[in-house]
């Protein structure tokens, strides 16, 4: 079975030039998100021609989240910033897709709510554990990607009937796994602060220290 890639997040920095295809990328991602927004909001946000024109630029920031971590590791490429804006990135354009279809009606307001909270949550453990280590990437947590992206991208799309309802079952099924590795991700985040080898010494200093304290005794 092929070992689960880590978080780009706990991918060793390289001495590489800040300006580098995968950065790049990442970069265009970020740049399209305002693009997106005024394209998937113009004259109302619900004519034809404009919805499959938010929907190409979709596609495209979302090829960019595909591309730009595999080349970085595998040209050696990872930066502090690329760590950083990789995923800003992403949770960039998927917030602004879930924020535009619930201000537009087509997405309920509840369903952008529990998926914004699950992702900056997830994102604030990242930063919390990163001292101890690394969670590596699950099956779950990438096809919650996958889902959350094709879902997304299906409400974006000008469907009706059979298609919408294909779409609504998608989404729905994107959101249980969205909560259900968000649960994940915070049971095995605790377990790691607590059992990482920065704890565990930790841990050792304080006992050695109250050993001391309790091997001097009261002074006088």
């Amino acid at each position: 079975m092929k070992p689960a890639l880590p978080d780009r997040i706990g991918d060793p920095v390289q001495e590489v030039g800040l300006w580098n295809i995968a950065n790049e990328l990442t970069m265009l991602r970020l740049l399209l998100v305002p693009v997106f927004a005024v394209v998937l909001l113009h004259s109302g946000g619900h004519l034809v021609g404009w919805r499959w024109a938010a929907w190409g630029v979709f596609a495209v920031a979302s090829a960019t989240d595909l591309l730009d971590g595999d080349l970085a590791r595998r040209r050696g490429l990872v930066t502090t910033f690329g760590k950083v804006a990789d995923p800003i990135a992403d949770k960039a354009l998927m917030g602004m897709a879930l924020i535009g279809l619930s201000a537009l009606g087509d997405l309920p307001w509840w369903v952008t709510e529990v998926v914004l909270a699950r992702e900056i949550g997830v994102t604030l453990l990242r930063f919390w554990v990163i001292r101890h280590g690394v969670i590596p990437a699950s099956r779950g947590g990438k096809l919650k990607t996958l889902l959350q992206g094709v879902g997304i991208g299906l409400y974006v799309l000008p469907l009706s009937g059979g298609w919408r309802d294909a779409s609504a079952v998608v989404l729905a099924v994107a959101v249980v796994v969205t909560l259900i590795t968000g649960a994940d991700y915070v049971a095995k985040a605790v377990t790691l602060r607590r059992t990482s080898e920065r704890a565990m010494m930790k841990r050792t200093a304080r006992q050695a220290a109250q050993a001391g304290r309790q091997a001097a005794g009261p002074q006088g």
